[in-house]
C-alpha cells in the first residue's frame, strides 16, 4: 500500500515559545518529519519567536540537535536537514511589551497561511494575542493554536476562551489535544461510521460497558509542583480522556465536517450524569522500588492531589442509558498503556452445555503502545474432545496489516499541525466543548474536596489502589489487565 501524502498550502508558522521543551520534543522534530514526507511546500518557512536572545544560525542549530535527539536516525538524510533548516528563522520577541514584534511582522509574507502557535504558559495568550493584532501582523485569515490546560476551571475556561474570542473568531481557534491526532483514535470513526459492522451494536442493547485506561509508568517527578495543582482529574480526565469517550458515545454526525463532528460530542458531555461519591477513586502512589513517593515528588508532604483517578461515568441519552463507562489513569502503574476496551454482552443464550469460563467479545483499541485494534472472539478449541471454546483476537496491528506504512505513521503532533494549515478543525476542540466539560468536572472536583478525604495510597508498579478494582467488582465486572 502506498502512502498518499498530500502537501498543504505554503505557510508561515510562527512558533512563541519557539524554545521551549515541547518545540524541541515535538513541534520541530514533528514539521521535520512532515518536511521528509513531501508534505511541507519549498517556500513553507517555520519561525521560532522567544526571549532567548539567538539569531537564525542559534536557532537552527537548536532545531538540528532537536533532529538529532527525537528523529529516528533512517530519516535524518544530511541534505534534508540542510534544506530544512534553511526554512527557519528567529526573532527575540517580549510577549508582553513592543520588543521583536516589528521584526516579526517584517518576517510575514501575504499571500500564504499565517499559523501562530502558543507553545507558551496559558497566561500569556492573552498578550500574544493583543499584539499580533496591534501590530497587523494576525488578520481574519490568520489561525492560531493553543496547549492545554484550557483553565483549571469552568471560570478559567471561560475567561481564556474570552480573551481568544477579543480577537479571534472561532473558527480561527484550534484547541491541541494530542490524543485526538493518534491514528487509533481517528480510526475509531472509521470503524463506527464506514463499516456496517459495528454501528447496528454500539450501544446499550448489546454493550455491556466500556472502559478507557490510560496508565502511566512514570510519577510526576521534574513537574511535581505543576502537577500537584491540576491532579489526574485536570490532567487527563476532563481532557484527553473526555474526548475518548465523546467519540465511542457519539451519534453518528450527518457529514465529517468539524462542526458536525463537534456538536456530536458536545451533546454527549451534556448528557453526562453527575458522577456519585461511591463511583470515584482516588490514590497517590507511595514510595517503593528505591524512588520517593508522590508526596516527596511533589513536595508538598500534606499533598491530597491525586495521581490516580477512577470513575463509573454514565450517559443518559437513548443509546447508552444502562451501559457504564469506567474510566481509569494513573501515574507509576504497573505497565505504560492507553486503550479503550468494548465489552459486548453474552449471547441470550448458551447453547454449548457444560462450557465453563464463557468469555465476552471484546474490542480493544490501543493508543499506545502499538497502536491497532483486536476483537476478541470465542471459536472451538482446534483437536478432539468435543466442542471446547476458547479465546481467540482477530488482530489489525497497523504495523503489521499496514506493512512499512503501518510503522512509519506520523506522529499526533505533526497530523494536527498539517490540519491547522488546511484550516480543518475536526480533531479540535471548540470552546463550547471545554466549558461543558469543565462544568462536568467541577462538581466532581468539588465534592472530593468539601469531603477532605485523602487519596488511597497504592504501591509503584502495581494496578492502582485496591479500592479501584471494587468499582468494578461490585457490579460483576474486572479490569483488563495487561500483561505483555
Amino acid at each position: 500500500m502506498v502512502s498518499r501524502v498530500i502537501p498543504v498550502d505554503p505557510f508561515d508558522l510562527v512558533i512563541f515559545g519557539g524554545t521551549g521543551d515541547l518545540a524541541r520534543r515535538k513541534i520541530l522534530p514533528g514539521l521535520f518529519r512532515r518536511f521528509v514526507a513531501g508534505q511541507m511546500p519549498p517556500d513553507s518557512r517555520i519561525v521560532g519567536a522567544a526571549r532567548s536572545d539567538l539569531d537564525d544560525a542559534g536557532y537552527r542549530a537548536l532545531a538540528e540537535a532537536a533532529i538529532a535527539e527525537f528523529v529516528t536516525e533512517a530519516k535524518r538524510d544530511p541534505a534534508a536537514i540542510a534544506a530544512f533548516l534553511d526554512r527557519l528563522r528567529y526573532v527575540a520577541i517580549d510577549a508582553r511589551g513592543d520588543g521583536g514584534w516589528a521584526a516579526l511582522g517584517a518576517l510575514m509574507r501575504p499571500g500564504v497561511v499565517r499559523a501562530f502557535y502558543f507553545s507558551v504558559a496559558p497566561a500569556l495568550f492573552g498578550d500574544l494575542a493583543e499584539r499580533l493584532h496591534a501590530h497587523g501582523i494576525a488578520d481574519g485569515a490568520s489561525r492560531i493554536v493553543v496547549e492545554k490546560p484550557f483553565g483549571r476551571d469552568l471560570a478559567s475556561a471561560k475567561a481564556l476562551n474570552r480573551v481568544l474570542a477579543g480577537h479571534f473568531a472561532e473558527s480561527q481557534i484550534y484547541r491541541i489535544d494530542h490524543y485526538l491526532g493518534k491514528e487509533t483514535v481517528q480510526n475509531l470513526m472509521a470503524v463506527r461510521f464506514a463499516n456496517i459492522l459495528f454501528e447496528p451494536i454500539w450501544k446499550a442493547q448489546y454493550v455491556d460497558h466500556v472502559q478507557i485506561t490510560v496508565a502511566e509508568t512514570v510519577g510526576v517527578e521534574g513537574r511535581g509542583a505543576y502537577y500537584d495543582t491540576s491532579g489526574a482529574m485536570r490532567d487527563m480526565v476532563q481532557n484527553h480522556m473526555m474526548q475518548l469517550l465523546c467519540l465511542i458515545a457519539m451519534e453518528p454526525p450527518y457529514h465529517f465536517d468539524p462542526n458536525a463532528v463537534r456538536d456530536e460530542k458536545l451533546k454527549v458531555i451534556r448528557a453526562l450524569d453527575p458522577v456519585q461519591p461511591q463511583d470515584i477513586v482516588r490514590g497517590q502512589y507511595l514510595a517503593g522500588g528505591g524512588q520517593g513517593g508522590y508526596l516527596e515528588h511533589s513536595g508538598n508532604p500534606a499533598s491530597r492531589t491525586e495521581s490516580y483517578v477512577a470513575l463509573k461515568v454514565s450517559v443518559s441519552n437513548w443509546r447508552w442509558k444502562g451501559t457504564p463507562f469506567y474510566l481509569r489513569t494513573g501515574k507509576r502503574l504497573r505497565s505504560r498503556y492507553s486503550e479503550i476496551a468494548i465489552t459486548f454482552k453474552e449471547p441470550p443464550h448458551a447453547i454449548f452445555d457444560g462450557e465453563k469460563g464463557w468469555r465476552d467479545n471484546v474490542l480493544v483499541i490501543r493508543l499506545q503502545p502499538n497502536e491497532g485494534m483486536k476483537l476478541m472472539v470465542m471459536i472451538k478449541e482446534p483437536g478432539p474432545g468435543g466442542m471446547r471454546l476458547v479465546q481467540v483476537p482477530l488482530d489489525m496491528s497497523f504495523a503489521e496489516a499496514l506493512g512499512e506504512e503501518g510503522s512509519d505513521m506520523p506522529d499526533a503532533y505533526e497530523r494536527l499541525i498539517m490540519d491547522v494549515i488546511r484550516g480543518n478543525q475536526t480533531l479540535f476542540m471548540r470552546g463550547d466543548e471545554v466549558e461543558a466539560a469543565w462544568a462536568w468536572a467541577d462538581p466532581v472536583i468539588a465534592g472530593w474536596e468539601e469531603r477532605g478525604t485523602r487519596p488511597q495510597g497504592y504501591d509503584p508498579g502495581s494496578s492502582g489502589p485496591e479500592d479501584a478494582l471494587m468499582l468494578l467488582h461490585r457490579d460483576g465486572r474486572r479490569w483488563r489487565e495487561i500483561k505483555e
